[in-house]
């Protein structure tokens, strides 16, 4: 395995690593905080809650590479669909069942909503989620737009890097100023360009472009530094220096200094982390709250919490999740070896003077 491959593998078990820390933090404080457990939660697993901003730093990573290898804006939109929506489809289908049966009743949504959820526009239309961790899958999806929008149109890095540099600054102007933005902006500022979010995509485009190229002009090295020290304002501290050492475990497994983390386990628990993102929040609750009306301890309530959304995350992973994407890779390498040979076709035939 080369090196470029194993600092990509620690970057999928950072991955795995975040996903247990979100899943933490919703089972235990935040589960507390909301119901109550019948035992004091450990602080330190408030931390979990930002586990969400290394994804979008390494989803900046991963889509601005798969921008450079994919020709077409309509490749990368089905690319990015069919890694997204086969598995959101069966976490709305199973959380939605598995809450209508279990509860928490506060968690229930009608059948409209969750069909809503399906094409990842119903916060934009006012409606509830399915499950609250879908609120990142929203912003994930806007930002699926913006940057194809913004990469197939300007065609280049030089072009690009300005909007970058807009995009980052508007995000120091709307969280400095959050409470006083004015009604007509709030649906563009916080929404639509999630000011409070967007650096960290930025961040991750940029280490990807220091990874493929071992550097970074001096412009590229300003807004780096602008878009990390972003958290400094956008984020209450403690947290906002968590998301800081995110930024840096980050930029350690990028240089090659993280390979140790790339074990089975993790590697694993990484291929799993959208599927159980997917899938941890409100069933975990409903199979505390039954947990809890057996009379059951509530560290065996999370424990059989964990258990049910790692079988359900692998169902959709294997059963689902895998076979859509080795689906689109015989499509593409089908299409690609079409047009080759359409290209190969459209070739002057040899004649005789040919040598």
């Amino acid at each position: 395995m080369s090196d470029s491959q194993q600092r990509l593998q620690s970057l999928d078990a950072l991955r795995g690593i975040a996903a247990l820390a979100v899943v933490l933090f919703h089972y235990i404080p935040y589960y507390d905080e909301l119901y109550g457990h019948a035992f004091s939660p450990w602080p330190g697993l408030d931390f979990g809650r930002y586990g969400v901003h290394l994804f979008f730093i390494l989803s900046g990573f991963v889509i601005f590479m798969t921008l450079e290898r994919t020709r077409s804006a309509g490749w990368f939109a089905m690319a990015r669909a069919l890694r997204l929506m086969p598995g959101l489809w069966a976490g709305i289908a199973i959380t939605w069942l598995v809450v209508s049966v279990l509860g928490p009743e506060d968690r229930a949504v009608s059948l409209g909503s969750a069909l809503a959820n399906t094409t990842l526009l119903h916060e934009y239309l006012g409606l509830p989620h399915v499950d609250g961790a879908y609120w990142s899958l929203v912003i994930e999806a806007t930002f699926y737009v913006w940057i194809g929008l913004a990469f197939y149109t300007l065609r280049g890095w030089s072009r690009l890097r300005p909007l970058l540099w807009v995009w980052v600054l508007v995000s120091y102007v709307g969280v400095i100023w959050w409470k006083a933005i004015p009604d007509n902006l709030e649906f563009l500022v916080k929404d639509l360009l999630f000011v409070r979010y967007a650096p960290l995509f930025v961040t991750g485009m940029l280490l990807y472009r220091w990874h493929r190229n071992q550097q970074l002009p001096r412009a590229d090295w300003m807004l780096l530094a602008l878009a990390i020290g972003h958290a400094l304002v956008a984020y209450k501290a403690p947290f906002n220096v968590f998301v800081l050492g995110c930024h840096g475990v980050f930029v350690l497994a990028v240089a090659g200094h993280l390979e140790r983390l790339a074990t089975r386990p993790l590697l694993w628990l990484g291929s799993l982390s959208y599927a159980l993102y997917l899938v941890h929040q409100n069933v975990g609750y409903g199979v505390i709250n039954w947990s809890y009306q057996q009379a059951l301890p509530g560290w065996a309530g999370v424990c059989l919490a964990l258990v049910t959304a790692f079988l359900l995350a692998a169902l959709i992973h294997y059963a689902i999740e895998k076979p859509a994407l080795r689906w689109f890779r015989t499509l593409r390498k089908k299409r690609e070896f079409t047009a080759a040979g359409s290209a190969r076709s459209s070739l002057p035939l040899p004649g005789p003077s040919s040598p």
